[in-house]
């Protein structure tokens, strides 16, 4: 909890206040263009912004690290939204949550760690990469197609436009103004450009430029806080029958776990205050997404944007992450229309350098050199997403993950000793599964079958069902041709 304002020294507030304004000025655009990019209304990630503030901010887990919309979960909302309708985001959002707070109450935040580091970079690489396809043509002012070759397969279209000129090549030049100036404003060293943050200079820049040269671009639509809160209805729940809406949940309530506690453990190294609870983590986010499922917002995660700026404006307690959702309240309730003057093209260069930067470009080369098959994981499942969904491209690396971990884990060492004496030794040591049948079977039957043959398993660590079954296969095929039945040395320890 939050201790009491009259207890925290004066130097401790001070610097939460400072923090939660800088989260505040970081939050406002990236929660606005994942909301347009997701298709629905601009306020709905406002909404999201503030529950993460106002609902996780005050709960136990982590201290420092923010929560709001996310543009990990942008591509699986739009998806969502666009297959099933704008009313199963709320009824989505909200079993998603239901289902995190199950997780928790079953202790299985911990378990989270578990899943491999290069499936959740290859799943945010692939979300990048879908970011700035997608927004490539938001960029412009144009239509983006639905799927993910068909954006690729369309973009000399698009750059065919752009060029033509017009509405396109104005937008395009207020898209790539926004990402120019997100890629130079850390690299000025003035006081200003360190007071206010990247994201809020781009986008006020881009307002500023078209509202003075009068551009023809889209700019944001406005709908008001209260118009776009939709919460679900009863009959709504009744697309939970669905296989694919349950797929979704299960898609949304695991991403989201994972990408909150893999950025609960990077921000824990950033400050040497008191370290997360994952359990505890795991609920908090779990009912911040219920009751944005309740108001029919979007889900929310933990995002390490917003945590390392609250970090590096030198936040000390989660007062500053509580204050950023009240900044965030006064500025939906007070300064709508703002919003209606943003120019759609700028949000989305916004998020095509958020894109960028899911990508791993400098892990990538040192990866593949000293852990290919890690690389080769986290490669095919960025393409997988791209081709295919999130979900199933998750899956996929997920199943590569297994397999590889699998192969590598049950390495079999086969060694045949045709000495002197008639009797052949054959000895295995290590892990006989069937992934290595080729490798167990092909000296076994090219042993001779003149001879009498002794296989001593004594000294392997597993023994499953299907190498077993073989074994005993290829023995009695031998007896049926060789001089004495073969000798077999099964310690009992090797499991099956």
């Amino acid at each position: 909890m939050i201790p009491p304002l009259s207890l925290l020294p004066s130097g401790t507030l001070h610097r939460d206040v400072m923090a939660s304004i800088v989260v505040f000025l970081v939050a406002v655009p990236l929660c606005v263009g994942i909301a347009v990019a997701s298709d629905v209304p601009a306020e709905l990630g406002l909404v999201t912004g503030i529950v993460g503030g106002l609902v996780v901010g005050v709960l136990p887990g982590s201290s420092l690290q923010v929560s709001g919309p996310a543009a990990g979960l942008t591509v699986l909302v739009y998806e969502a939204v666009h297959t099933h309708g704008p009313a199963v985001l709320g009824v989505v959002v909200l079993s998603a949550g239901i289902l995190q707070v199950a997780l928790s109450a079953m202790r299985c935040g911990r378990w989270f760690r578990a899943i491999s580091v290069t499936v959740v970079q290859g799943m945010l690489a692939g979300i990048g990469l879908v970011l700035i396809f997608g927004q490539a043509y938001t960029l412009a002012d144009s239509a983006a197609p639905s799927g993910g070759l068909e954006k690729i397969g369309g973009l000399p279209r698009l750059v065919a436009d752009i060029v033509s000129g017009g509405a396109a090549r104005s937008a395009f030049a207020v898209g790539t103004g926004t990402v120019l100036v997100l890629v130079l404003w850390k690299r000025m060293t003035g006081r200003f450009s360190r007071m206010l943050p990247a994201p809020l200079a781009a986008v006020a820049l881009a307002t500023a430029a078209v509202a003075v040269s009068g551009l023809p671009v889209a700019t944001v639509e406005v709908r008001g806080v209260i118009e776009s809160v939709q919460p679900p209805g009863l009959g709504d729940f009744f697309l939970l029958g669905e296989v694919a809406v349950l797929g979704t949940v299960a898609a949304f309530a695991l991403i989201a776990s994972a990408e909150s506690l893999f950025s609960a453990a990077a921000v824990d190294r950033m400050h040497d205050g008191p370290h997360t609870d994952y359990n505890k983590e795991l609920m908090a986010q779990g009912a911040g997404n219920a009751v944005c499922g309740m108001l029919g917002a979007l889900p929310m995660t933990a995002v390490i944007v917003r945590s390392t700026a609250n970090v590096q404006a030198g936040a000390c307690t989660k007062l500053s992450r509580v204050l950023h959702g009240v900044w965030l309240l006064l500025f939906a309730a007070l300064l709508p229309a703002t919003l209606g003057i943003i120019p759609v093209a700028a949000l989305a260069g916004v998020l095509v350098h958020a894109g960028a930067k899911l990508l791993p470009v400098r892990q990538l080369g040192p990866l593949w050199r000293e852990y290919r098959g890690e690389a080769v994981i986290l490669i095919v499942t960025s393409l997988a997403v791209v081709v295919t969904n999130m979900f199933e491209g998750v899956l996929l690396g997920l199943l590569l993950a297994v397999v590889k971990t699998a192969w590598e884990t049950s390495a079999i060492h086969v060694v045949v000793d045709d000495g002197a004496s008639p009797r052949i030794g054959v000895r295995m040591t290590g892990s006989a599964t069937f992934l290595r049948l080729p490798e167990i079977l092909d000296p076994l039957e090219a042993l001779p079958h003149d001879r009498p043959i002794e296989l001593d398993l004594s000294g392997l660590q597993h023994l499953d069902h299907a190498c077993r079954t073989a074994l005993t296969g290829w023995a009695q095929q031998h007896n049926e041709a060789g001089v004495e039945p073969v000798r077999v040395r099964i310690p009992p320890s090797a499991s099956a």
